[in-house]
C-alpha cells in the first residue's frame, strides 16, 4: 500500500533524520503524557487556594475566539485540557466538532471550512487557530484559505515539512487511507499548506517528541520587519501526546494568543515567568 502521508514520492526512502524519533522516546510517550497532564493540573491548583485560576488571569483572552484542531486519530475530548485552560483565562474556545481526525478525508476537507465559517459568523474579529500535530497542518491550510479570517496560527508538534512526513504514525496514516479514503486534491492541499503562512505563526516543537521528527516541525523564522507576518519557533521539553497538556506548552500558547499582530513581541520565557510571578504576587 502507498504511504498515505508521503504525498511526494510513494515508496521512496526517507531522507536522513526523517525516519521518526528513537523507539525509546515512542515507548515513553504515554508515561510522559500522564506526568505532563498531572503536572498541569497541579500547577493550576497550586497557584491559588481559591480556585484553579488567579483573578488576574481570567480576562487574558478578552473574549477573543480560538479554534482548536486535534491531532491525527484524536478528537475534541483529547484537546479538552488545552481548551479548558484557555477558556478559564478568558478566550472563547471552540472544538472542531468533526469527531476523530482521519486526515485529508472528504468529511474533514469539507467540514472544517464549514465549521470555521460557522464560528466566524459569531464574531466581528479574526479567529486564532491552534493545531496539534496533523491539526497544525490543517491550521496552516485554513490560514491560506482564509487569510483575512485567521488571526494567527499556533502549531504544536506539527510536521509540515517534507522531511517530517515519515513519522512513528505513518502506519496509522496508511491504514486510515484504506479505511476512510483521501480527497483527490490532497496533493494540492499539501502544496498549499507548505507555503509561507499569510498570518503570524508560532511552531512549538520538542527534541524529545516520540512520534514525529522535530526538524520537520520547525519553521523559517522572521520577525515581521520585512512586511511578512512574523514566524517563530519555540522549543519545549514535551512528549508529542502531551503537547495539549504540558504546562510549558500551555504557557507558550497563552503568551502567543495574547499577542497583538500590530505590536508583535517575540516569545521570551523570561516574560512568561515574570507574568506568572506578577499574578502570584497580586493574588497573595
Amino acid at each position: 500500500m502507498n504511504d498515505v502521508y508521503d504525498f511526494h514520492d510513494h515508496g521512496a526512502a526517507a531522507p536522513d533524520g526523517a525516519r521518526g524519533p528513537h523507539r525509546g522516546l515512542l515507548l515513553l510517550e504515554l508515561p510522559r503524557w500522564s506526568v505532563e497532564y498531572g503536572a498541569s493540573r497541579l500547577v493550576d491548583l497550586a497557584r491559588t487556594a481559591s480556585g484553579p485560576v488567579l483573578p488576574g488571569e481570567r480576562d487574558l483572552g478578552r473574549g477573543r475566539p480560538v479554534l482548536v484542531l486535534p491531532g491525527f486519530s484524536a478528537n475534541d475530548r483529547l484537546t479538552g485540557r488545552l481548551r479548558g485552560h484557555l477558556s478559564r483565562r478568558g478566550w472563547e474556545v471552540h472544538g472542531w466538532n468533526l469527531g476523530s481526525n482521519h486526515g485529508l478525508t472528504e468529511r474533514i476537507v469539507t467540514g472544517l471550512p464549514q465549521r470555521f465559517a460557522e464560528i466566524a459568523d459569531r464574531y466581528d474579529e479574526p479567529i486564532s487557530v491552534v493545531g496539534w500535530s496533523f491539526g497544525g497542518l490543517l491550521a496552516r491550510w485554513l490560514a491560506h484559505e482564509h487569510p483575512d479570517g485567521v488571526h494567527q496560527v499556533v502549531c504544536l508538534g506539527s510536521p509540515w515539512r517534507a522531511e517530517g512526513e515519515r513519522t512513528r504514525a505513518t502506519g496509522m496514516f496508511e491504514r486510515s487511507r484504506a479505511r476512510h479514503g483521501i480527497v483527490d486534491n490532497a496533493r494540492e492541499i499539501v502544496d498549499q499548506l507548505r507555503g509561507p503562512v499569510p498570518v503570524p505563526l508560532t511552531a512549538v516543537w520538542s527534541r524529545t517528541d516520540g512520534i514525529v521528527p522535530w526538524r520537520g516541525c520547525t519553521v523559517d523564522e522572521h520577525d515581521g520587519s520585512d512586511g511578512r507576518p512574523p514566524a517563530e519557533n519555540v522549543e519545549v521539553v514535551s512528549s508529542h501526546v502531551g503537547m495539549v497538556a504540558n504546562p510549558l506548552v500551555l504557557s507558550v500558547v497563552v503568551d502567543r494568543l495574547r499577542q497583538d499582530p500590530g505590536d508583535w513581541q517575540p516569545f521570551a520565557w523570561s516574560r512568561v515567568a515574570a507574568g506568572l510571578a506578577g499574578l502570584a504576587g497580586a493574588a497573595s
